[in-house]
């Protein structure tokens, strides 16, 4: 008997229930805000291709009156030593007092952005020894100027002025000529409706008895003064008669006029100006409370409003004698005068009025490539063309040759050279006359002569 051993009963084996694993989150990224536009700066502005018609026309107008009155193109920095403002434009003057970009530079030099052209003007003349040259030395220039003040109608911080000067002579004539081509030159933009404000302010000597005048009479009405006028009446007066506070204003036709307290040599040179000014047949308004706002003013000053009322802000030019500054500054006593302009001032205006201004010269000519061989070859006729003072626009990005076309109606080229690949290989390129649509098939090497005698 074959023994068979007893098996036990397997248990079952219990097979474990797989573990059931959470669910693998996403990973996610954080948000990132996207960074905020860049503004740009409050009293700042940009000029935009749509207003460039208008700064070239004025730039242009602005080089012939220098050109036919003998001025010279003179460039300043745009940062100066702060006490080339504050000796030179005066302490007590709202630029100086509030209106200055002044910050210390690494060196440890404080410096000030630029608030007016006049006393750079000076510094460059003592500096680089122009009295040795024949006198007087005429100085022109044009460029941005900073005040930080409260933007407004008529006034940004960054503003755009031109200027002349005449420097090394103190003949009346100068104070003439000098008005008489401020108003030429606005007559040119357009801008006839001005008009001409003049005053004398008399040298420092003069000055001193009509201070205490003025300061008799605002201390009587002190009450009605603005605030700032309160401070302005003990530390300079003058400045009173400069204010654009209605207050204020409403007392000016009572107040003392300077052209009393003249000594006998202003007198002279103020009444041997209005004598050139009638002669020349120029009008103008004998404005006894013309200060302008610089200390360094003497004798004549003068501005130039939009029409005949007082704008305030809106005044297009304005200028006078400064017969003092180069000695405040450390040169030798050199007598000057000159004016400057606001150009964003001038634009408004011209806008106003809806002046028209030239539109910038279209191009000639436009050059049409099709194909990389043609952008090739294409390139060097682009400047082929330009030197030989044919102007001449492209759009060589633009593969097509009707997108091409339609750039070149765009810009209102009077033609249109057209290179493709049958015209490199036969050595050929097509002139299209953009008016009548009429195309020609000429020698590629007689390209620039054909172009030259089709546009006179």
């Amino acid at each position: 008997m074959v023994y068979m051993p007893k098996i036990k009963k397997i248990k079952k084996i219990k097979v474990a229930k797989p573990v059931k694993k959470a669910p693998v989150a996403a990973v996610v990224a954080p948000k990132v805000k996207p960074p905020e536009a860049v503004q740009l700066l409050r009293g700042f502005k940009d000029v935009l291709p749509v207003d460039s018609a208008y700064w070239l026309f004025i730039q242009d107008k602005l080089r012939e009156l220098a050109i036919s009155h003998g001025f010279e193109a003179i460039e300043t920095p745009i940062l100066e030593n702060v006490n080339l403002f504050v000796r030179a434009v005066g302490k007590q003057t709202d630029i100086v007092d509030k209106e200055m970009f002044i910050f210390e530079d690494r060196g440890g030099e404080r410096v000030a952005l630029r608030p007016e052209g006049t006393a750079a003007i000076a510094r460059a003349y003592i500096t680089h020894g122009m009295l040795s040259q024949p006198q007087p030395v005429k100085l022109w220039y044009f460029g941005p100027f900073f005040r930080y003040e409260r933007p407004q109608s008529g006034r940004l911080r960054e503003f755009h002025q031109a200027g002349f000067e005449i420097i090394g002579d103190a003949n009346p004539v100068l104070d003439a000529q000098l008005m008489i081509a401020a108003v030429g030159f606005f007559h040119d933009l357009g801008l006839g409706d001005i008009t001409l404000q003049v005053n004398s302010i008399g040298c420092p000597k003069c000055r001193e008895k009509f201070k205490e005048a003025l300061t008799e009479y605002f201390r009587a009405n002190r009450p009605k003064l603005c605030e700032d006028c309160k401070k302005r009446l003990l530390k300079n007066p003058l400045r009173i008669l400069d204010c654009k506070n209605e207050s204020c204003i409403a007392l000016k036709p009572g107040a003392p006029q300077i052209i009393d307290w003249l000594d006998d040599d202003c007198k002279n040179h103020f009444t041997r100006v209005l004598e050139y000014l009638d002669d020349a047949n120029v009008a103008y308004v004998l404005n006894p409370y013309l200060v302008r706002g610089l200390d360094y003013y003497t004798r004549t000053v003068f501005e130039i409003w939009p029409g005949e009322e007082d704008r305030g802000q809106n005044t297009l030019c304005g200028g006078g004698r400064f017969d003092g500054l180069m000695e405040i500054l450390g040169g030798r006593p050199t007598p000057a005068i000159g004016m400057a302009m606001g150009i964003e001032r001038i634009i408004s205006r011209l806008r106003e009025l809806a002046v028209a201004v030239p539109a910038p010269r279209k191009p000639d000519v436009f050059v049409a490539a099709l194909g990389e061989p043609a952008k090739k070859k294409c390139l060097q006729l682009f400047e082929d063309l330009r030197h030989a003072q044919i102007l001449v626009s492209e759009n060589f990005s633009r593969d097509g040759l009707k997108s091409q076309l339609e750039s070149a109606n765009k810009f209102g080229a009077r033609y249109t050279v057209i290179l493709g690949q049958k015209e490199v290989s036969d050595g050929t390129i097509i002139i299209r006359d953009m008016d009548s649509g009429v195309q020609e098939v000429i020698d590629y090497t007689k390209i620039v002569g054909e172009l030259k005698k089709k546009l006179g």
